[in-house]
């Protein structure tokens, strides 16, 4: 078994091990410790390293293999949900309500009574969200916040995090605007860390960890700009 690297807290600059080191169980836990700075996170994207740990856990770095991942021209959007697309109650914005967004992700829900959105977790990406890097999409039924999701975005990758629905179909509105938006902004792929059978439905596939890595290369690094997306129009649909 491969040993796992301990992060130096001191150090949020320190670069990370090579995912390729990841174990193969727990599928891709790389490295444990350090801490949630916005310098570290950046630098774990961009090394296709995610945080995920549980309250009480020391943070854990993850990697695996395979990855799943959306190309935003590949959405799956099904009859059923373009009628929703089109209707006049559901509406979307983006960046208008990060830190709601994140603590109705956080939220308990029926099959997982507690959340890996730590406080901890929470500040953190509250905090790359103010230096314009973490973004939220909202579905509002009238005024009233129904569902969302956020995540970072990189040079052309957004890294989604999370998503959550009170309403039928209000995450995948949230999912189809995004798509459109990192579209028009020239964003080559979203990441969505662990597969899921929600997620293949809706159009994700599956690549192996190698596939993942060359394209996050050639993508991370594209000069695409750092800003709010508060001003973005959504999609509107006909």
């Amino acid at each position: 078994m491969k040993p796992l690297s301990w992060l130096d807290a001191r150090n949020p600059g320190a670069p990370f091990p090579n995912p390729q080191n990841a174990l193969r169980e727990p599928n891709g836990l790389l490295a444990v410790g350090g801490g949630l700075e916005p310098q570290r996170l950046l630098n774990a994207y961009r090394s296709g390293i995610f945080p995920w740990f549980d309250a009480g856990q020391p943070i854990l770095w993850w990697s695996p293999d395979p990855r799943t991942i959306f190309l935003p021209d590949h959405i799956h959007v099904s009859h059923s949900l373009r009628k929703r697309l089109r209707g006049a109650h559901y509406r979307s914005s983006f960046d208008h309500a990060f830190a709601e967004v994140i603590d109705a992700c956080a939220a308990p829900r029926p099959n997982a009574p507690s959340s890996w959105i730590t406080a901890q977790m929470r500040d953190a990406y509250c905090t790359l969200h103010a230096l314009g890097y973490a973004h939220s999409v909202e579905t509002w039924y009238d005024d009233t916040l129904i569902g969302g999701l956020y995540g970072v975005a990189l040079g052309g990758v957004f890294f989604g995090e999370s998503m959550f629905s009170r309403r039928s179909d209000a995450s995948k509105v949230a999912l189809v605007q995004l798509a459109g938006l990192l579209l028009r902004r020239g964003f080559g792929f979203i990441d969505c860390q662990m597969e899921t059978d929600h997620l293949l439905s809706l159009g994700a596939q599956t690549i192996s960890r190698d596939h993942f890595l060359s394209l996050l290369r050639a993508q991370v690094t594209r000069p695409l700009p750092v800003d709010s997306w508060r001003h973005e129009p959504p999609m509107v649909f006909r």
